[in-house]
């Protein structure tokens, strides 16, 4: 089936929950979180929950393992946490957790970004794959770089993405 046929079969509704990482964000400087939430509903998919909590690995793994029990939860969006200071810890805590690992999505990350902000690209480890059966997501905290993994990568794929892992079931 050709990719356009995928599409047109894809959900364009998907149930996205947001995990902002951070140990000094709250609700109100969460900038990240609050562009992932309004780009959602722009593009016409619901807010599932939404969440702060600090780098801490343990707490993450723990909120990821709620939401991928929870039926109304069909995608995970994270960000921050992916960078390389000893307080970055998002990605090891996820990659334990993901079943498939969507080795494009960083690679296409890091490459749309060179061309934003040169070499220095190569420091991020925003990562994709499947937990639980539903796509997570986990990027970095900065705004630019929360647009770009949205509106060039996840949001023109989410509902194909979606399409896809139910064929699974």
């Amino acid at each position: 089936m050709a990719h356009r046929e995928h599409r047109l079969q894809a959900p364009r509704r998907v149930s996205v929950a947001v995990l902002t990482i951070s140990d000094t964000r709250n609700e109100k400087t969460d900038i990240s979180g609050r562009l992932i939430r309004r780009r959602l509903s722009q593009g016409g998919h619901a807010l599932a929950q939404y969440r702060i909590v600090p780098d801490d690995p343990a707490r993450i793994r723990s909120v990821i393992r709620e939401w991928i029990r929870k039926d109304a939860i069909e995608a995970m969006i994270l960000t921050g946490g992916t960078g390389i200071s000893p307080r970055d810890g998002t990605i090891e805590a996820v990659e334990k957790l993901l079943s498939r690992k969507l080795e494009g999505f960083g690679e296409l990350f890091r490459f749309l970004s060179y061309r934003q902000v040169g070499s220095a690209a190569f420091l991020s480890r925003a990562v994709a794959g499947v937990c639980g059966g539903k796509p997570l997501f986990a990027l970095p905290g900065s705004e630019k770089a929360v647009r770009l993994a949205l509106d060039r990568l996840i949001l023109p794929e989410l509902g194909h993405l979606i399409q896809q892992l139910r064929k699974l079931e």
